[in-house]
């Protein structure tokens, strides 16, 4: 396996490739993110300016003992530590600057990251980012087979390329987790399926979609799914894919 790749062994059978960003990536994205960051907090230290020169002038030479002025300092540290975790959380693994990078955060099994493992992460961001410019973090992406910082490597995630089907179909996936009402292991099968549905065998195919719609559909006919060509199991499997109805 070459160090810029990452193998994912796939349920039906068919791996899929998914590339691993580089160091510049990854840079690239976070300078992105950087400037986005300080540019939020800009913004609330404006609002800070503007609520100071609206005030009376006795009431603004003790500014920073106003809970209003409080609350603005508190609200722009929060806007710059918390915009990694708080928008990978909501964005699936990516952040403004890792979407326009093409970049995604997957685990090393390359599915999508939980919560549990993106708040690691960015807690390791306080080691990542010694002694300063995130230097540690960078010689790990240079020194590392999958380019990944402590970060990466305490909880267990990659940063790969965004920009191909397989990690496309990822976050499709994460996306139908929150709304569908399949088990999330029907639901990853089922996908999973599809997605590699050219790349294996008619017979293989239409006998893992028979296996699949016998246990999506629990009061499934069984001759009825045995008369389907392999036409009309696809069109099935994508219904429950669209509807998330079981």
């Amino acid at each position: 396996m070459a160090a810029d790749e990452l193998i994912v062994r796939g349920l039906t059978g068919v791996d899929m490739t998914l590339k691993v960003a580089g160091p510049g990536t990854r840079s690239y994205a976070f300078v992105v993110d950087w400037h986005i960051r300080v540019l939020g907090v800009l913004a609330w230290a404006l609002l800070g300016v503007l609520l100071r020169q609206s005030l009376p002038a006795a009431a603004a030479s003790k500014v920073t003992s106003n809970p209003v002025m409080i609350a603005l300092m508190v609200g722009a540290g929060l806007t710059y530590f918390l915009y990694h975790p708080v928008l990978e959380l909501a964005m699936r693994g990516r952040t403004p600057g890792k979407r326009i990078a093409g970049t995604r955060i997957v685990t090393v099994e390359g599915e999508m990251a939980g919560t549990g493992a993106l708040l690691l992460r960015n807690l390791f961001r306080l080691i990542d980012s010694l002694p300063l410019l995130y230097l540690v973090g960078l010689i790990c992406c240079f020194v590392t087979r999958q380019r990944v910082r402590i970060g990466d490597m305490a909880a267990g995630t990659v940063l790969v390329l965004d920009e191909t089907a397989p990690t496309r179909s990822l976050g499709r996936l994460g996306q139908m987790l929150g709304r569908s009402t399949l088990p999330a292991e029907t639901l990853r099968l089922t996908q999973d399926l599809l997605d590699r549905w050219k790349a294996l065998e008619k017979p293989q195919r239409t006998a893992l979609a028979r296996a699949l719609l016998l246990k999506i559909e629990s009061q499934g006919n069984p001759a009825e799914l045995a008369a389907m060509d392999e036409r009309a199991l696809r069109a099935r499997l994508e219904n429950h894919i669209a509807s998330g109805r079981a």
